[in-house]
């Protein structure tokens, strides 16, 4: 394949969304002779409004698409020739003129209770403050335990264990893929199943964003996309695409392939955990849209448009 050179990747600044960026990177120059050449991938760091304004709940600010706003205008301006996202941060829709290429493999899922005091969230103190920016988690965390105070949390991981540190809450949530990649396996982490807290659409994996009309790059990153990822992702995504779902809306998703079938769970829920509908669906992996977009009306069709509303 013929390559044009450099191949410029916008990232956040944020050390996680650098370790992602670095990590497409990598293997793009493990699968490319052309690009291991020095100069010929480019890292352009861009400053998002999401990274900007940390002290309101993202919801206040227009949504956790702000994470890749600016990342989709350097597209659409040619500053960038593809966009690094983690997948849980894209909105439902994309703007008109770009799509997601390719998805790297897919890293640990759950997510992780950060906590000196407790390994469980049933076992946190009576009226324990949790600190998180995740309707989803909030909404999770408050119908098994209506007792406990939970507070907007935003900031890098780094800022938050500095803020739990500190004593501002008694624990707060984190994306165990984060944690990992982040190189951290000294904080006090108990990883939570999907059963007791269920991942955030597309959580733990790094998405590539191009121009539709990039023909040539597209190809390029395909060759780097984990297909049964891609296909989770898909039916995750699906789902939230019927459901309509914004920041506003506690959701939650997580599919994956065993034995040859998708097996998808959905969540539709009131921020104070006080309303749930859950669904489960399985099927081939190449119906996951099909079974997404199912999930979510079943979910809409048993009260969740109420929630959504």
């Amino acid at each position: 394949m013929a390559i044009k050179t450099p191949i410029r990747l916008g990232t956040r600044g944020s050390p996680l969304a650098r370790i992602q960026t670095d990590m497409v990177k990598d293997q793009l120059m493990k699968t490319f002779d052309d690009l291991r050449e020095p100069g010929a991938i480019e890292v352009v760091v861009i400053s998002t409004t999401g990274d900007q304004v940390a002290d309101r709940p993202l919801a206040d600010i227009g949504g956790k698409g702000l994470f890749c706003k600016e990342i989709e205008m350097a597209l659409f301006d040619g500053r960038i020739d593809a966009g690094v996202h983690s997948m849980k941060d894209m909105p439902t829709w994309l703007p008109d003129g770009l799509v997601i290429a390719s998805m790297l493999e897919r890293a640990d899922p759950r997510d992780a209770l950060i906590c000196r005091k407790a390994d469980s969230i049933h076992g946190l103190p009576e009226g324990a403050v949790v600190g998180t920016a995740s309707l989803r988690r909030q909404a999770q965390v408050l119908a098994r335990r209506p007792d406990l105070k939970v507070i907007n949390f935003r900031g890098s991981v780094g800022t938050r264990l500095e803020k739990l540190d500190r004593g501002e809450v008694d624990a707060t949530l984190l994306a165990r893929a984060g944690l990992d990649r982040l190189g951290l396996p000294d904080v006090p982490a108990s990883v939570l199943s999907p059963e007791e807290m269920l991942p955030a659409v597309g959580q733990g994996v790094i998405g590539i964003e191009c121009r539709e009309s990039d023909d040539a790059l597209i190809e390029l990153f395909k060759a780097i996309d984990h297909g049964p990822s891609s296909q989770s992702v898909h039916a995750e995504r699906a789902m939230l695409d019927v459901l309509d779902g914004s920041c506003h809306t506690p959701i939650g998703a997580y599919a994956v392939i065993r034995d040859d079938q998708l097996h998808l769970r959905g969540l539709v829920a009131r921020a104070d955990g006080s309303a749930f509908f859950e669904i489960e669906r399985f099927g081939p992996p190449n119906d996951a849209v099909v079974l997404g977009r199912d999930a979510g009306q079943e979910l809409r069709d048993r009260g969740g448009a109420d929630l959504l509303s």
